[in-house]
C-alpha cells in the first residue's frame, strides 16, 4: 500500500517545500497541517495542490484538546506517516503512540546537544565551534528520539543567529527529504537507538 504522509508545519515552509519537491516524499503528501493561521507553509500547500488545514492552539481549551485535534486531523487523511517540518509544539503521548517509529522530525543541532526551541541562538552563547541539523524519529521525549542522519555545520567567526540557521536550513532540506525517502519506503529499521538503512529489495 503507498503511503500516506501528513506534514506538520509552524513556519514559512522551507523544509515542506524541500519535501514537496522530493520525487519519493511529495506524491506521498495528502495534508499539511499547520497551529499558526496564515502560515507560510499553508500557500506553499495550496500551490502544490496538497489539502492545508489549520488547527489553532488558542482555539482548544487545553493541550490534551489540542493533541486530540490534531490526531483526529490526522486520521481523517488516513495518515500513517507524520513529517514534522518546523513544527513548534510538541506532540501529546497519544500522537507519537499512534505512529510508533512513524513520526520524523528535523532539528537544527546536533542531538542530543542544544535541544529545545532556541538550538542556534544557545549553541552560539555556548561558544560551540561547530553545530548542524540532525533528523530523527520522534518517541515522547523532547528531541530525543533515534537519529536517522545527522550534519556537521562549522560556526564561522562573525556568524550570527541568522548567517548559522541559514546553512543549517541548506542541510535540512538535503537531509531531511533524503530521511523521510527512507521512510516512506519502509526501509528504515529501529533497534534500539539505532536506526539502519536497508538496501533497495532488501530483506529485513
Amino acid at each position: 500500500m503507498s503511503a500516506r504522509v501528513a506534514v506538520l508545519a509552524s513556519g514559512s515552509g522551507s523544509n515542506l517545500q524541500a519535501l514537496l519537491d522530493d520525487t519519493e516524499v511529495g506524491p506521498h503528501i495528502v495534508l499539511v497541517l499547520s497551529d499558526v493561521p496564515g502560515a507560510g507553509a499553508l500557500d506553499r500547500a495550496r500551490l502544490a495542490g496538497v489539502p492545508a488545514e489549520v488547527a489553532d492552539r488558542a482555539g482548544f481549551a487545553s493541550r490534551a484538546e489540542f493533541d486530540d485535534a490534531i490526531l483526529a486531523r490526522l486520521r481523517a487523511a488516513e495518515a500513517d506517516t507524520v513529517l514534522l517540518a518546523g513544527f513548534m509544539r510538541i506532540l501529546g503521548p497519544q500522537i507519537v503512540r499512534a505512529f510508533p517509529n512513524r513520526i520524523l522530525n528535523v532539528h537544527p543541532s546536533l542531538l542530543p546537544a542544544f535541544p529545545g526551541a532556541h538550538a542556534v541562538r544557545e549553541a552560539l552563547a555556548w561558544g560551540a565551534k561547530v553545530t548542524g541539523c540532525t533528523v530523527h524519529l520522534v518517541d515522547e521525549q523532547v528531541d530525543h528520539g533515534p537519529a536517522v542522519l545527522q550534519e556537521p555545520i562549522e560556526i564561522l567567526e562573525g556568524d550570527d543567529e541568522d548567517s548559522l540557521h541559514t546553512r543549517i536550513k541548506e542541510a535540512e532540506h538535503r537531509l531531511f527529504p533524503r530521511a523521510a525517502g527512507w521512510l516512506v519506503a519502509g526501509r528504515l529499521v529501529v533497534e534500539g537507538r539505532s536506526v539502519r538503512v536497508l538496501r533497495v529489495g532488501a530483506a529485513r
